[in-house]
């Protein structure tokens, strides 16, 4: 897969994951796998990217005499899963017009 759209695929994907409850990284790793293959190592350069791009903030809460960074969704966050879901549309337009002769040649 290209790496520009896998890029754009996982900024959504993360931002999914935290869509309903805020989580910390080894738990938004844990709630991706089944769908996306993603490392920790993977996942913090995303989180960094949607910190800086204000889809996402950051506090952070004491847990077993640590402190665990949490990840909240923010309001562009949301915008930014909303827009991804009118870009699919477009994306599956797109897909059936590449694979259109294919079923066509299947059907002969």
């Amino acid at each position: 897969m290209d790496i520009q759209l896998k890029r754009g695929l996982l900024d959504v994907c993360v931002l999914a994951a935290i869509k309903s409850r805020d989580s910390y990284g080894y738990q938004i790793v844990k709630d991706i796998k089944p769908f996306v293959e993603i490392s920790e190592s993977t996942l913090y350069p995303i989180l960094r990217r949607l910190e800086s791009a204000e889809l996402l903030s950051v506090y952070s809460v004491e847990h077993n005499g640590r402190l665990r960074k949490y990840y909240h969704i923010t309001p562009l966050g949301r915008n930014r899963i909303e827009a991804f879901k009118e870009e699919w549309k477009e994306l599956q337009s797109i897909y059936q017009f590449v694979v259109r002769e294919d079923i066509n040649n299947d059907e002969i």
